[in-house]
């Protein structure tokens, strides 16, 4: 990270990044080596360990919330969470999510001057509110798998699945409007609850967009803001709120999230597609089997090039996609150009959430995990 002759901070990207940028045409690395890496490995360790100390922090809050349910709905969350078998009996060790969200609002709270203390409810908070999304996306998506291991709704079924993701959303809110701050619990309440709304149309946008042919790369881009970027900007802003910052501050963490969350989504669209299934944990190819119009998918249809008709012609034609067809798909992508364009419009995100950070800020951990959003390969 640099700093502007404006006085604005600057995202120091690597040659192949900055080429890309640029319009250059030298040939970006394959994902998820395709996004630049990081040169200084301290920058990845600062952000793994923030993802650790949060998920450490808002544990007790979730299973509390959790064991609050009653059964069997206590018992499809802590499957979820990986803290148990389908038969309630503990695991050591399960697997868990990146606990990115939380982590996010904890660095905002300590850039804008507070503690984890003053933003642990609201980190829990935006974790539950996640988990309501991923539950319901599971059901959405049919997708099987998650962490390794079959989705709740492949174990109890899409109604058991989908009444979990609503309790899970209940849970949030409570948990938030218990915990935060008294001064500022209904703004704080607020926030969370149009985030809510805000992913909510952003995933109807998504589902809806697979019985379209075409959808535009601005459609795209609206779309994502609301389905990932509304909750990262809602657990940034969160966290400066419990800090107490003034509105400016406020906002800018918000926008920060906003364009943070689009490089994530940016980043997962090309992992689902280029990524190692054993370290991604999802099945190889699953949003081209389901033919959702994710961002490469989307560059690649409206290119006007050969590669890009053969895959409208997959992707719109009647027969099923197979993974050879899938696979095949993945290659038309990269021949239309799909995957140096959303690498290139991941970079040109990653630079506005940076910009969006007052120069003065103490924003080191807010940078490092928005190094490891950008470099991640699950």
């Amino acid at each position: 990270m640099r700093q502007g002759p404006d006085g604005k901070r600057r995202w120091g990207l690597s040659r192949a990044a900055e080429a890309t940028l640029a319009g250059h045409t030298e040939t970006c690395p394959r994902a998820p080596e395709s996004t630049p890496r990081p040169h200084d490995g301290s920058v990845e360790h600062r952000a793994r360990k923030q993802l650790i100390d949060a998920r450490r922090a808002i544990e007790p809050i979730l299973r509390a919330a959790v064991a609050s349910l009653s059964d069997p709905l206590d018992r499809l969350a802590g499957y979820h969470f990986g803290w148990c078998d389908p038969q309630g009996v503990p695991i050591a060790g399960g697997t868990q999510g990146k606990a990115l969200r939380p982590a996010l609002t904890f660095a905002a709270a300590t850039a804008c001057g507070g503690s984890t203390e003053q933003a642990v409810h609201a980190a829990a908070a935006v974790e539950l509110l996640h988990n309501f999304s991923l539950v319901h996306d599971d059901v959405m998506d049919t997708d099987p798998m998650r962490h390794g291991r079959p989705t709740v709704w492949r174990v109890w079924g899409e109604t058991n699945a989908t009444l979990l993701g609503d309790a899970l959303q209940a849970l949030a809110l409570a948990v938030l409007s218990d915990g935060a701050p008294e001064t500022v619990t209904s703004e704080a309440v607020i926030r969370l609850a149009r985030a809510t709304v805000t992913l909510c149309r952003g995933q109807y946008e998504d589902c809806a967009f697979e019985g379209r042919p075409v959808v535009s790369v601005d459609e795209y881009l609206t779309m994502a803001a609301g389905k990932t970027g509304a909750l990262l900007g809602c657990a940034c802003a969160l966290g400066a709120l419990c800090a107490g910052a003034d509105h400016r501050m406020v906002s800018a963490m918000h926008t920060f999230g906003i364009e943070l969350g689009l490089v994530f989504q940016l980043v997962d669209d090309a992992i689902d597609i280029w990524g190692d299934p054993a370290v991604t944990g999802k099945p190889a190819h699953s949003d081209l089997i389901h033919r959702k119009q994710s961002f490469p998918v989307v560059c690649a249809l409206t290119s006007d090039t050969g590669p890009g008709r053969e895959l409208a012609r997959i992707y719109h034609g009647r027969h099923p996609m197979t993974p050879a067809r899938a696979a095949r798909a993945a290659d038309l992508i990269e021949e239309a150009g799909g995957r140096q364009r959303t690498l290139r419009r991941a970079a040109t995100a990653l630079e506005s959430a940076v910009e969006a950070l007052p120069a003065d800020t103490a924003a080191d951990d807010l940078m490092a995990l928005a190094h490891l959003v950008a470099y991640r390969d699950r």
